[in-house]
């Protein structure tokens, strides 16, 4: 008589991470928004329940995760590798509970814009990894929108849209079809020549600026308004501009002394390896541009799919001044 063979073995489980769905969900809140406060309006709940919340997941971790500052929070080398990390983790458990109640979902097609161009310059490589994270979710550049993408989601003629400065319609004008939700913040440095007179600055004050000339891409006036406001607030001082329509003509510029440039640092980090330039920033902080993402409502299921991806997706870099 021959004997029923065992079950298998479960798979053996590891030590229960330390680290809880929260305090991911709290980390990528607070390098996109820069601040407790801003983190705690994201995630409706008080400021103090923010920095009682990041104590906790400091001391869970065992690593300090945030630079705390008058201005803000910064992340600390530990901070950074779990904000990469972190965003990849929920979006893969957010795939795994979909798939388990749709496993024979089928693949959805989005349409995608960016405004401003730096994206472009790394969206290509996160979305190599994106479909291997999403399989289900084909997504499509569709950049011929770049120049006005609120106007192609009005329309439907894109899903979703990376957004840094537009400003979406009203509820009446959209018809309520129109969903904006916070997705990550980028910062604008300024860059100068390892001999320009400021060299020896160790920031750069308003009046710097104001002095000139300030060598810029080709902007959205959108842009152009974002930018005067966040450095100069209700000022608007003649300031003497050299537009470019090519990076690399900016970055030239710069090195040749003919002014400052202003330029995105996931632009600028691939220009500074040989000494010649420099990276300053702000004497009253790091200004930082906030991106966001919109979306046609009925593309939403989607729409939470690739925030969730994007967010430990986009680079962060957080280039130090010199």
């Amino acid at each position: 008589m021959s004997r029923i063979p065992p079950p298998p073995a479960p798979p053996a489980i590891g030590p229960r991470p330390r680290l809880e769905i929260r305090d991911l969900e709290l980390v990528l809140s607070l390098a996109a928004a820069g601040s407790t406060a801003g983190a705690a309006s994201t995630m409706h709940i008080t400021q103090s329940a923010v920095s009682r919340a990041l104590a906790q997941a400091e001391e869970r971790v065992g690593a300090l995760l945030f630079e705390r500052t008058a201005r803000g929070v910064t992340p600390t080398a530990a901070g950074e590798r779990l904000i990469a990390g972190a965003g990849l983790v929920l979006a893969q458990l957010r795939e795994l509970e979909r798939e388990v109640a749709a496993p024979v979902a089928a693949t959805t097609r989005v349409r995608l814009v960016c405004e401003c161009y730096t994206a472009y310059r790394w969206l290509p490589s996160a979305m190599t990894s994106l479909r291997r994270r999403l399989p289900r979710l084909e997504i499509v550049l569709a950049v011929e929108h770049t120049h006005d993408p609120v106007a192609a989601l009005v329309r439907g003629d894109i899903d979703v849209a990376l957004l840094t400065t537009s400003s979406l319609p009203s509820d009446r004008e959209a018809g309520c079809a129109l969903v904006e939700r916070p997705l990550f913040s980028d910062e604008v440095i300024f860059v100068i020549s390892s001999s320009h007179p400021l060299a020896g600055r160790a920031s750069l004050t308003r009046d710097h600026l104001r002095e000139g000339p300030l060598i810029t891409p080709n902007a959205a006036p959108a842009e152009a308004r974002w930018f005067m406001s966040a450095v100069f607030g209700r000022q608007r001082p003649k300031i003497e501009l050299l537009r470019f329509p090519l990076t690399e003509a900016v970055v030239d510029a710069a090195r040749a002394g003919m002014g400052i440039a202003t330029l995105s640092e996931w632009v600028a980090e691939a220009y500074l390896g040989s000494g010649d330039l420099l990276v300053k920033r702000l004497s009253t902080g790091p200004l930082r541009r906030p991106w966001r993402i919109a979306f046609r409502r009925a593309s939403a299921d989607a729409a939470e799919r690739l925030i969730a991806a994007l967010e430990s997706s986009a680079p962060r870099l957080y280039t130090r001044a010199g």
